[in-house]
């Protein structure tokens, strides 16, 4: 299983970065993995846009999923994607739609969104479109998915990744503050994929995030086996970052990089 960062900035991008967003490949399944801002832009240097297998997004605030917008109208108004000849496309009866697979009451938010300035089924008109049960595993192509709530400002979901293929797992953390369920979600994972955003707790008011010991001392305690941080600014000093991680976690930390890839 291959990881490739998109993006890896928190709410607000880096310079020439892009919000959260990891495309995940196996050899015979590409799917990504959070579409932020930014994303898309991305991906496209990577793979071409219509051969994805699908997208799974883990909550539902705009540094997650805010690029379905340009890439549901480059599905809707693409050359490639017309019915009829579009110069140097031949037209095709049968234009590419990836699954879109979102947290529940995705659709309703989606709407709400797009429909502000018009077409309000923009997204679900561009994507096959579904909504996830948490509590069941789900699956796309050679990938296996299981899903657990974890504490976020909104409703967000941790997703442990499984590879049908070799058996290999990645867990990706979602944004959360510190809880027990990413723990439990990412026990004896390959790869933890964890969010390290801030440099201290929140003083006040309800906590979002971790810090990047934070971060190591979750993947300590899950058992990881490696462990990359992602969702850090530019603006936080990388080298301190990984050693807050490393003085909780015995195992090899690294920091996400736009661009970079990650075999598992």
């Amino acid at each position: 299983m291959r990881i490739t960062v998109l993006g890896k900035s928190p709410s607000w991008q880096d310079a020439g970065g892009a919000c959260s967003g990891y495309l995940i490949q196996d050899g015979e399944t590409s799917l990504l993995l959070d579409c932020g801002n930014g994303v898309f832009g991305k991906l496209r240097q990577h793979i071409d846009y219509t051969e994805l297998d699908g997208v799974l997004i883990t909550h539902l605030h705009a540094d997650h999923m805010l690029d379905l917008v340009p890439y549901s109208y480059a599905l809707t108004y693409a050359p490639r994607q017309q019915p009829v000849p579009v110069p140097p496309w031949p037209g095709t009866d049968t234009p590419a739609c990836p699954l879109l697979l979102a947290p529940p009451g995705a659709r309703d938010v989606f709407r709400r969104i797009v429909g502000s300035w018009g077409n309000e089924d923009l997204i679900e008109s561009a994507f096959d479109l579904a909504e996830y049960d948490p509590d069941r595993k789900g699956r796309l192509g050679s990938f296996e998915f299981r899903f657990r709530e974890v504490p976020h400002f909104i409703t967000t979901y941790a997703v442990d990744i499984r590879s049908r293929a070799d058996r290999t797992r990645f867990t990706f953390s979602a944004d959360c503050r510190p809880n027990e369920e990413l723990i439990d979600i990412a026990d004896g994972t390959d790869l933890l994929l964890i969010e390290a955003t801030l440099p201290r707790p929140e003083r006040t008011g309800i906590r979002g995030h971790l810090t990047p010991k934070e971060a190591g001392e979750h993947a300590k305690a899950a058992g990881a086996k490696r462990v990359l941080l992602t969702h850090i600014s530019d603006e936080l000093d990388a080298t301190w970052a990984r050693k807050q991680a490393e003085s909780a976690f015995p195992g090899p930390v690294e920091l996400a990089t736009d661009g970079e890839t990650f075999d598992v």
